[in-house]
């Protein structure tokens, strides 16, 4: 009795020092996360620091020499900018029309009222230049009005995107972006206006613009949420888009372009021309997230044209026009090409037997066959249903039954379940035809005489071992 307390005794102590080992190892394993947490935090931080070191003093470094623009320089800025964001705005009105993306819709009005808001402040700043060197203190209404008009359509597009839900409808999606901007545009507008004093440059202040700090702050705010944004994409390990990429960066460039406005002792100054600089680069950023990203969209919708959802392999339409170009040159170079089809054995038994899900896996599985054991200038097809095909440019019917012969012994050796097996017919030009329908043919009524022979193969094996027993 004693013996089996202290071994009980023991074992229970066994456990207790296993557990505190575990709960140590844990705890340790979250001192090194926490510490590698704050590492990296420092040194983020650090970075953040001498980079905000850095720019400060170019800022005050501009401030302290004479470099300075003129009005010229500032009106090709302004109209370049203008030009960009119009196209900007063209580009995702086109977006929008085929994916539906409300922030893009909301920052091509954002993008063109601020341009031409600018623009049109720019001919109202010529006649104030006339009046003498006392209107260069004077900050233009329509550069806070424009400015502000676009970090708060920012803002509002993220709030649109976050928390109203997708209509069915695009004319209901127009309609609100239209309302959000219209509403943006009144408040922003009233805003200014309404205050008690124009807004004024103060040469002896450090901050000679507190006025610009307010945009400043609002593009902040839009690029912090647009990074966090970008990090849930991450941790969700969805694809961010470079139209995502390229809105944090136009709110940080803007960022930027209204602390050195807040330093801009005059207009044309250094600190000015830098701010000019940095926002139209932002719009040069914005167009060409959205170019790369229209071209993505292009490649993706052209791919899905031609491809085949559930294997990835070429469509029927691809399959066909293949055959077709394969024709025309092989009756330009006299050299042959073959066609293999093949079809899928007991596919509805898969299904039957494992679920359509198994079966939908199956067919992935003979795509991904096809496509590892085909030569780059080889195209293989879903032809429809459980029958793929493949095209053999430059291979006679000799080559295409190894091929045959290569996929089937392929397939009997994977591991995965259940067991797959195919039959298969080949059909060459010119022999077999000069057509695709001549062609696909030919290899279809080979594949059924193979399916008959394995057929019969199969019966006669049963009679024999029915003999037997």
């Amino acid at each position: 009795m004693q013996s089996q307390i202290v071994a009980c005794f023991l074992r229970h102590l066994g456990d207790c020092v296993g557990s505190w080992g575990k709960i140590a190892g844990f705890l340790r394993d979250e001192r090194d996360a926490a510490s590698s947490w704050i590492a990296r935090s420092r040194v983020l931080i650090s970075c953040g620091i001498i980079l905000l070191t850095v720019f400060l003093a170019f800022i005050f470094y501009l401030r302290q020499t004479a470099a300075a623009g003129s009005s010229h320089t500032y009106l090709y800025l302004e109209v370049g900018g203008t030009l960009l964001s119009f196209c900007y705005a063209a580009n995702a009105l086109v977006r929008f029309r085929g994916t539906h993306d409300r922030t893009a819709l909301i920052l091509a009005f954002g993008f063109v009222l601020s341009g031409i808001i600018e623009t049109v402040g720019y001919f109202g700043l010529n006649d104030a230049l006339a009046m003498g060197p006392a209107a260069l203190s004077n900050i233009p209404v329509g550069w806070m009005v424009s400015r502000t008009l676009l970090a708060v359509l920012l803002l509002a597009a993220l709030a649109v995107d976050r928390f109203m839900p997708t209509a069915r409808q695009p004319s209901k999606e127009t309609a609100a972006a239209l309302l959000v901007v219209a509403l943006a545009t009144y408040l922003t507008s009233a805003a200014f206006f309404a205050a008690p004093a124009a807004p004024m440059a103060h040469a002896t202040r450090i901050l000679s613009r507190p006025w610009d700090l307010l945009p400043a702050a609002l593009f902040l705010v839009a690029a912090v949420f647009f990074r966090l944004r970008l990090k849930n994409d991450r941790e969700k390990k969805s694809e961010a888009t470079l139209f995502d990429y390229s809105l944090f960066i136009v709110a940080s460039l803007n960022v930027i372009c209204h602390v050195a406005a807040a330093f801009s002792r005059q207009l044309f100054d250094g600190p000015f021309f830098l701010a000019e600089l940095s926002k139209t680069s932002s719009y040069v950023v914005v167009l060409s997230g959205a170019l790369l990203e229209q071209a993505r969209l292009f490649e993706q919708v052209r791919s899905m044209a031609v491809s085949d959802p559930l294997t990835g392999l070429a469509n029927y339409r691809r399959l066909i026009s293949v055959i077709e170009a394969e024709l025309d040159r092989s009756r330009r170079t006299n050299r042959p090409f073959s066609i293999v089809l093949l079809d899928m054995d007991g596919l509805k038994i898969i299904n039957d037997q494992y679920g359509h899900l198994t079966g939908s896996r199956a067919l992935v599985r003979i795509g991904k066959i096809l496509r590892n054991h085909s030569r780059a200038i080889d195209t293989a097809a879903r032809y429809g249903g459980d029958e793929f095909a493949v095209v053999l440019p430059e291979a006679g019917p000799d080559i295409a039954s190894r091929v045959v012969s290569r996929i089937r012994e392929r397939l009997s050796t994977e591991p995965e379940h259940p067991a797959l097996s195919v039959s298969a017919g080949v059909a060459a030009f010119p022999e077999d035809g000069d057509t695709p329908e001549k062609l696909l043919g030919a290899a279809d009524r080979a594949l059924y005489a193979m399916k008959h022979r394995r057929g019969s193969s199969s019966v006669q094996n049963l009679t024999r071992i029915a003999a037997c027993l």
